[in-house]
């Protein structure tokens, strides 16, 4: 049997990092505690109780923190932990000293955590991609601001996003994440349904590149073999990951939790064998599987052959180990520890390798001094960055993707944009800049621009602004003409206006409010109740596609002053009005503005008037007697006299009420 082990098999840096903690802490004379199983393996968790390294959940927890042992340490796992209880171990940290936190959280659990605080707010609906009771997912959902959805993988991907309103995502700004365990293909997958339903998504890939890597090489491994073995406990996510892509590769695997698990009939199997393990395997459980498959072969010669041989100028991929002022080490695969300087990584003076690298990066360098009595093999990145980003840009002008780069200084005709360590130049008419306009306010902006011409022998390369904003405007037009509908509700800002109406912008596409719809009050001209600037509500009455129309409206029934007025108004009520204006017949009134009650001249006084201004003036506030509304014509008569004393009718009087009648 020809046996093959994975590479990146056993602990990852995260885990192993809380392993050799608890370890080092064990039999210091302390009570430790780890809050939940430190990895999920049930045998490395037997072994730390027999260390004196003791396992709790949340309840116990709280009942320690009321009463908390003299030099009492708790270990807070990989997976990570909720804000408010990171806060509320802080804080009992802090209070008498009795307690000690140690926080093994993995560095890249904490970066979705910084992700999700930074990224997310009540404008955003993040997508978390993960096991909902997962410890670390439910670490992660503390840290989001807003709304959110925790999906299994690409197969509930469908049916949650229908189980949440389009409505409410149009609205918001989408940030995607996953664990840093999930399947490296369906989250692929995933991503690829989200940016076709939402062109703004904002994507974050956070699967440990330890684990993605560790993924890719289960799957080469198992199509190449005729048995594959996982090794890992039943409990741990990443190895059941693991599982299932070897099992999608290979039909002969088998998930087993250790050496007494394996299969008698493939022990003596004349085949090639593959052995994967997730991150929370042991080693030695690793080292057993291998003894028994391999029969006579030596795991430790097979994995110190694993370790591959760097020679001076050959070029290597590893993982950031370790950051400091000075240098990065990277786990290169070999006995040697890469190490990297600041001048052979870059040219800035000004840069910091703190800022450039962080734990668990993937790197590519050329090895230029390799030391093997001192186990370094000192690297460079620059050739490599050098020629891979030529390559990419290459690559980008060839495929149309759109890049990113940073503005760092307005020259004759045009700016000059700094990405992938390039010079790219933008001409003038490609910045989106109007002809006369200033260039230097581009300086120091971060824009994303397309390559639309390259000169590979003089490495000249001319990109274009405008055409990336044209792009994004027309994927803005099209997903509001997808989504439009008659009675859609919208909040635009007023753009321009004119005599007869005011065009609103309603996210990348105009509508336009006529002068009717924007109150229900009469006006000469938009101005007098809008600017431009404004913020409007407003909601679709027609629209034309294909002439690229559409007729908005702003007034609605609920702020008809007619609804108004007979929400609050009835026949016989008595209300100050405001007089209008005074006509022969009698004098118009304002009862609340938009409504105006008719006060008849006999209405006006107990005597008779020969016109309403011998006891009226314009603008004048009297107290009238509602005595008549109709509905069907909006039209409310109004009586003063009504509320004068009444006396007995005078033949005068009676005459005067004929003629006003006779009058009507």
């Amino acid at each position: 049997m020809s046996v093959i082990l994975a590479k990146h098999s056993g602990f990852c840096f995260g885990v192993k990092r809380a392993t050799e903690t608890a370890e080092s802490l064990a039999g210091t004379g302390g009570k430790i505690y780890t809050l939940g199983h430190l990895i999920h393996n049930r045998k490395y968790t037997e072994y730390l109780e027999k260390k004196g390294v003791r396992s709790i959940d949340e309840d116990e927890l709280s009942r320690l923190l009321s009463s908390p042992p003299a030099n009492a340490t708790v270990i807070i796992r990989a997976h990570g932990i909720s804000r408010s209880l990171m806060q509320t171990l802080r804080d009992a940290e802090n209070c008498d000293g009795t307690l000690r936190i140690c926080d093994c959280t993995c560095p890249f659990v904490s970066k979705i955590h910084k992700i999700m605080d930074k990224n997310t707010s009540g404008e955003t609906f993040a997508i978390i991609f993960g096991d909902k009771n997962h410890p670390e997912v439910r670490g992660i959902v503390s840290y989001v601001h807003g709304d959110y959805a925790v999906i299994s993988g690409s197969a509930e991907l469908e049916s949650a996003l229908n189980g949440i309103s389009r409505d409410k995502l149009a609205k918001k700004r989408i940030i995607v994440a996953s664990q840093t365990t999930l399947n490296h293909f369906d989250y692929e997958k995933s991503k690829k349904i989200i940016q076709k339903l939402y062109t703004n998504a904002l994507f974050f890939d956070t699967i440990c590149c330890v684990t993605e890597e560790r993924q890719l090489e289960t799957e080469r491994l198992a199509q190449g073999c005729d048995v594959m073995l996982v090794v890992g406990d039943s409990e741990s996510a990443n190895s059941r990951k693991l599982f299932e892509i070897a099992k999608r590769n290979c039909k002969r695997t088998f998930f087993i939790e250790s050496a007494s698990e394996i299969p008698d009939n493939i022990k003596k199997m004349h085949c090639k064998a593959g052995i994967a393990a997730g991150a929370s395997t042991p080693g030695y459980i690793i080292e057993e599987v291998q003894t028994i498959m391999s029969e006579h072969e030596n795991f430790a010669e097979l994995l110190d052959e694993s370790f591959k041989n760097i020679s001076t100028g050959d070029t290597v991929v590893g993982y950031v180990m370790s950051v400091s002022g000075t240098e990065v080490r990277v786990d290169i695969g070999s006995k040697c520890t890469g190490v990297l300087t600041l001048d052979n990584v870059t040219d800035d003076p000004q840069a910091k390798l703190e800022n450039l690298f962080k734990v668990g990066d993937k790197i590519e360098a050329v090895a230029y001094r390799v030391s093997d009595i001192d186990g370094i093999a000192y690297l460079s990145t620059k050739k490599i960055t050098a020629a891979n980003d030529w390559k990419r840009v290459q690559d980008a002008f060839e495929n149309g993707t759109v890049l990113e780069g940073k503005v760092t200084e307005a020259v004759k005709g045009g700016v000059v944009i700094r990405a992938l360590s390039q010079r790219i130049f933008i001409p003038a008419s490609q910045t989106g800049v109007p002809r006369d306009g200033d260039l230097s306010t581009l300086v120091g902006t971060t824009q994303k621009f397309k390559i639309i011409d390259l000169d590979a022998s003089r490495r000249r390369v001319l990109g274009s602004i405008r055409v990336v904003a044209r792009e994004e405007r027309k994927a803005r037009e099209d997903a509001f003409w997808n989504e439009i509908e008659v009675g859609k509700h919208y909040t635009g800002t007023v753009k321009s206006m004119t005599s007869y109406g005011v065009f609103v912008d309603l996210g990348g596409v105009d509508g336009m409010v006529h002068s009717s719809e924007l109150t229900w009050l009469h006006i000469s001209n938009p101005k007098d109740v809008v600017s431009v600037g404004d913020t409007l509500d407003v909601f679709v009455k027609s629209f034309d596609r294909e002439k690229g129309r559409i007729s908005l409206g702003h007034k609605t029934e609920e702020t008809n002053p007619w609804t108004l007025f007979r929400a609050e108004h009835n026949v016989g009520d008595v209300v100050s009005v405001k007089v209008a204006s005074l006509m022969p017949f009698g004098a118009f009134a304002q009862i609340i503005p938009g409504v105006d009650g008719l006060i008849h001249i006999s209405q006006i006084a107990d005597k008779k008037l020969t016109h309403p201004s011998d006891v009226l003036e314009k603008g004048q506030v009297v107290d009238a007697k509602i005595t008549e509304i109709d509905d069907e014509k909006h039209k409310v008569s109004l009586s003063v006299r009504a509320l004068l004393a009444k006396e007995e009718p005078t033949e005068e009087a009676t005459e005067e009420v004929a003629e006003t009648t006779d009058a009507e």
